[in-house]
């Protein structure tokens, strides 16, 4: 149950698309666990789609099972689990329309306390039209541990993302609800010279005493436009949204 049998998950059922547009939209979401099959998630979830024109899609807490299950019309997944229960499987999930050139998916070196599962994070490479990439990295940072454990996985996942000298994208549920923690995630952002996107305390991202759980870092590419969707009653996350253009 705490190990998955199978750690990377990979599916592109539909046409999609080889390249990343140039100016492209990302939502990023801790869904919570069997959001799935609520019958409201997947009407809302198209609903957004279409109205943000989105490209990415970068889930946390994320339910598929098969092929079949967790996709939609024109998106490619990758997914990292770190649960397995009765044949479904639980992790990091990232859909786009274009499918990933390459991705790589890791389990935390650390358990959630002494015997809990591991956090997985997901490492996707994707290419634009004029040749260049983008690398994405989907994470649920270790919760129930001491800071020593969770400064620990910083550093690991620093040095997956450092040789990329390109455009880059880290998003997820960072789990910073401490100073230290957060003191330390800021570390590690500016060391691969990553901006934050902007959302204030009043947008509603999950906090805990003050601190924001929720990130979108970016670089290499000029933010358009954000937002934060408040009204949907399917997460104790609120969906984080973010329109990225290229730089030429």
């Amino acid at each position: 149950m705490f190990v998955p049998s199978v750690l990377h998950h990979r599916s592109c059922r539909f046409s999609c698309s080889p390249f990343v547009p140039d100016i492209f939209g990302v939502l990023c979401w801790n869904v919570h666990k069997k959001n799935t099959k609520n019958l409201i998630f997947k009407p809302f979830l198209e609903t957004m789609i279409e109205e943000k024109k989105i490209d990415f899609l970068l889930f946390q807490e994320a339910n598929f099972k098969d092929d079949n299950h967790f996709t939609l019309p024109n998106f490619a997944f990758d997914a990292a689990a770190n649960l397995e229960y009765r044949g479904e499987f639980y992790g990091v999930l990232s859909a786009s329309r274009a499918e990933s050139k390459d991705a790589q998916a890791y389990l935390s070196e650390g358990r959630e306390s002494l015997i809990g599962p591991h956090k997985s994070l997901l490492v996707s490479t994707y290419s634009f039209e004029d040749g260049s990439e983008i690398l994405i990295l989907n994470i649920h940072a270790i919760n129930f541990r001491e800071n020593q454990g969770y400064h620990k996985e910083l550093e690991r996942f620093l040095k997956l993302m450092s040789h990329h000298e390109g455009p880059m994208i880290i998003a997820g549920d960072f789990n910073s609800w401490n100073k230290k923690r957060m003191r330390r995630l800021h570390e590690v952002r500016e060391k691969l010279a990553l901006q934050a996107v902007p959302f204030k305390q009043t947008d509603k991202v999950k906090s805990f005493m003050g601190n924001h759980l929720d990130f979108i870092f970016y670089r290499g590419v000029e933010i358009v436009d954000f937002s934060v969707d408040r009204d949907h009653g399917l997460s104790d996350h609120n969906p984080l949204f973010a329109r990225f253009r290229k730089k030429s």
